[in-house]
């Protein structure tokens, strides 16, 4: 009866009435979104990537760049000692900067340990499981000895001005640097593009 009685409510109200509450709502969503993403990049922990290169045929889709990381290939017996990792499993990576002033992945872990002003925690998700690991000079080493974990934090495409891709796509990964901001809660924002210590994309606070 509560169901009929509220729907009959609804019917009463005028479509045009309804239509924007809908519109309504959906820009509170988007709105938050977006709210969200700007007090990442306000109040995060900024850190620098290095980048590394990827799948080429996923360098350049439309109007971003697809990037990949130091921090991307992880092995699990070097920080913690925690396996058995799945496919699709959240962890966190505690990120402190190298000599080089590049973040480093320190520990990775199931449970969320607490981050500083020098060494946040960052989330991420494992996408893939024996993958390349990375030997005692940090260099990416596919012997079987040295199976890890592919991790993504949400960094790994970036929106770039329509046509201004191209440069970025042939450039050396290497050279690439990306600043990025991570949250007290370990979310990650890109906030700047750099090649060879320039800027070359930055991101608006909102």
């Amino acid at each position: 009866m509560r169901i009929a009685s509220a729907d009959r409510l609804v019917a009463r109200v005028p479509l045009l009435w309804r239509a924007l509450l809908a519109i309504l709502a959906l820009c509170g969503v988007l709105l938050a979104l977006i709210e969200s993403r700007a007090g990442i990049l306000r109040s995060g922990t900024e850190v620098r990537l290095r980048t590394v290169p990827v799948d080429p045929r996923d360098l350049f889709r439309g109007d971003y760049v697809v990037l990949g990381y130091e921090i991307s290939t992880l092995d699990p017996a070097k920080l913690g000692g925690e396996s058995d990792f799945r496919r699709g499993e959240t962890v966190h990576v505690r990120l402190a900067p190298g000599p080089d002033g590049f973040a480093r992945a320190v520990t990775l872990s199931r449970n969320r340990p607490a981050g500083t002003a020098t060494e946040p925690v960052i989330t991420g998700r494992v996408v893939g499981i024996n993958a390349c690991g990375t030997n005692e000079s940090g260099a990416l080493d596919c012997s079987q000895e040295r199976r890890g974990l592919r991790v993504a934090y949400g960094l790994e495409s970036y929106f770039v001005p329509q046509g201004s891709g191209r440069a970025i796509e042939l450039t050396e990964r290497r050279r690439i640097e990306v600043v990025a901001a991570v949250s007290s809660s370990g979310e990650a924002a890109i906030k700047r593009l750099l090649i060879d210590g320039k800027i070359v994309h930055a991101e608006p606070p909102y």
